[in-house]
């Protein structure tokens, strides 16, 4: 927060300027000014929060200066510090919004104490307008919402319209028109950080559509507004261009799906559950970004069940246990359906489950013949591929697959479950990072809940036991090994919390960190105590 002196007399700004150390109470000091019209020259450059001033100066007073400060900086707040201890002073001081009056024999605690509290008038009108911005932009928020919501309960109702204007202005017609209005749904991909990319994608989006936006876990949420009376300026070629431009601007790839036009804003839920219809193509739409429902709503739908070859070749790619040759295999089959002009979402769907319970039928079999006590335990069964998945369909139905190959291939050879030990590696490879099961099941190809059913069994441990018991192991060794930090050894084994890191270790040794590093010969640099949690 910045602070600004005002005094013509040089012993009083540089006395102000150094017997106080603003910085350590959280002000910048700016440079010192030597009168009210060096102050006013520089008012709209440097846009002091708090002016310290004098009121007898050379040339323009204080009072002066507060009252042009008033009128160009509301906000700024004014201390008159002063050597006149006279009440019309005062008086005229509080008619300029002065927030306090000082002498200039004041202790330097009297006038820090002014200081500070200005700071948190400041503070308090900041936080009182960020908390209305917040309340109006849940209210916009909730308003666009309402006015999506299937169903007649949330329908929108007179009082919600009539926020329309002041909330969502870009719905609004031009004076004299009418407008139209369409739901848009926007995908995207391409970034690490796949929430920030949401984020960036949103915030351009509302700047380069005409109508509003909305910011959701996994998409975004638009309606878009166009001219009634102008049917073929219907808004979707201006959002196609948009979402090109934006795609190539944040180098990442946007799929939308739109619902028909809706002649009025009470239209809006059905245009908003047609985008949803459309959404569900998104694995069907090839090179386009954009898919309209009237594109697709025509479509019967597709195969729904694998024929009596397409399952002997699956067996027949199964027991030949190769990995590629599966991932391939699922992905032709995938690729055929999708190809289909008349495939839809729950027909490609249908197709993959019957699909995956060949699989399941055929690895019972195999069970049963095998005798000898062996069971291969298929994982559970779970919707092999949702309507808007985040992942390509073909790569749900291989991992879905893939757990039968390896089931199958441990059963006939013996095979210790390879894939077991290439994930204790890429453990401890990463014992520093954020490991979570699914990112470990991913990286052997695995499907979560069946990697964790045979990674218990392989190695007598939960997942999280077991990457517990390697970040321990692997603590002791930098404790015993290195003087770093009791911290930074937690964040070297994956723990941003020392604290939590410190129980989890005595939990395991006995002894917290320190402890235990002394108890080694003592080779840390006097960090004992930190992070030692009883």
């Amino acid at each position: 927060m910045r602070i600004l002196i005002v005094d013509d007399e040089v012993i009083i700004r540089n006395g102000l300027s150094t017997v106080i150390n603003w910085e350590e109470l959280g002000f910048e000091l700016l440079r010192p000014a030597a009168s009210a019209e060096e102050a006013l020259s520089r008012l709209d450059a440097e846009q002091p929060h708090i002016v310290l001033t004098d009121i007898r100066m050379t040339g323009k007073s204080g009072l002066d200066l507060a009252s042009e400060v008033r009128s160009r900086l509301p906000e700024t707040e004014i201390i008159i510090l002063t050597g006149y201890d006279e009440f019309a002073y005062a008086q005229q001081a509080l008619r300029e919004g002065v927030s306090d009056y000082l002498l200039k024999t004041s202790r330097p605690e009297e006038i820090i104490r002014a200081a500070i509290k200005a700071k948190q008038r400041i503070l308090g009108r900041w936080e009182s307008r960020k908390q209305d911005h917040l309340k109006l932009a849940a209210f916009r928020d909730a308003l666009l919402e309402k006015l999506l919501a299937e169903g007649s309960p949330s329908e929108p109702d007179e009082a919600a319209l009539a926020q329309v204007p002041r909330l969502l202005p870009k719905l609004c017609p031009a004076a004299g028109g009418a407008a139209a209005y369409r739901a848009l749904i926007v995908a995207a991909s391409g970034w690490s950080d796949a929430s920030l990319l949401l984020f960036a994608v949103e915030n351009t989006l509302s700047e380069l559509l005409p109508g509003e936006t909305l910011l959701r876990k996994d998409h975004v949420l638009a309606v878009l507004a166009s001219d009634a009376a102008s049917p073929e300026a219907d808004g979707l070629e201006t959002a196609r261009l948009e979402l090109e431009r934006v795609a190539r601007k944040l180098k990442c790839e946007l799929f939308a799906a739109a619902g028909s036009r809706a002649g009025e804003l009470r239209g809006l839920p059905r245009s908003y559950g047609e985008a949803r219809h459309a959404f569900g193509f998104r694995w069907m739409a090839g090179d386009r970004a954009l898919v309209a429902y009237d594109e697709v709503k025509a479509r019967r739908g597709g195969k729904t069940v694998c024929s009596q070859e397409e399952e002997a070749r699956l067996v027949s790619v199964l027991k030949g246990g190769s990995v590629i040759e599966l991932r391939r295999w699922a992905d032709e089959a995938v690729a055929a359906q999708l190809a289909d002009p008349e495939a839809t979402p729950a027909s490609l769907r249908a197709y993959m489950g019957s699909i995956v319970l060949s699989g399941r039928r055929w690895l019972e079999r195999v069970s049963q013949s095998l005798g000898g006590g062996k069971s291969l335990q298929p994982p559970e069964e779970t919707p092999v591929w949702e309507a808007d998945p985040s992942e390509p369909p073909g790569e749900a139905l291989f991992q879905s697959l893939r757990a039968f190959l390896d089931l199958y291939r441990e059963a006939v050879s013996g095979e210790r479950v390879s894939y077991v030990k290439r994930a204790i590696a890429y453990i401890r490879d990463h014992l520093d990072s954020n490991l979570t099961l699914q990112q470990v099941a991913k990286q052997v190809h695995l499907n979560p809940n069946h990697f964790s059913e045979v990674f218990k069994r392989e190695t007598g441990l939960t997942y999280i036991d077991f990457v517990t018991r390697e970040r321990m192991r692997r603590a002791m060794e930098i404790l015993g090994e290195s003087p770093a930090k009791i911290s930074e050894v937690a964040s070297r084994v994956g723990y941003e919390d020392v604290k939590y890191f410190g129980q989890l270790f005595k939990k395991a040794t006995g002894k917290t960190p320190s402890e235990y590093r002394a108890g080694r010969g003592d080779i840390g640099d006097g960090d004992v105590g930190e992070g030692d949690a009883e």
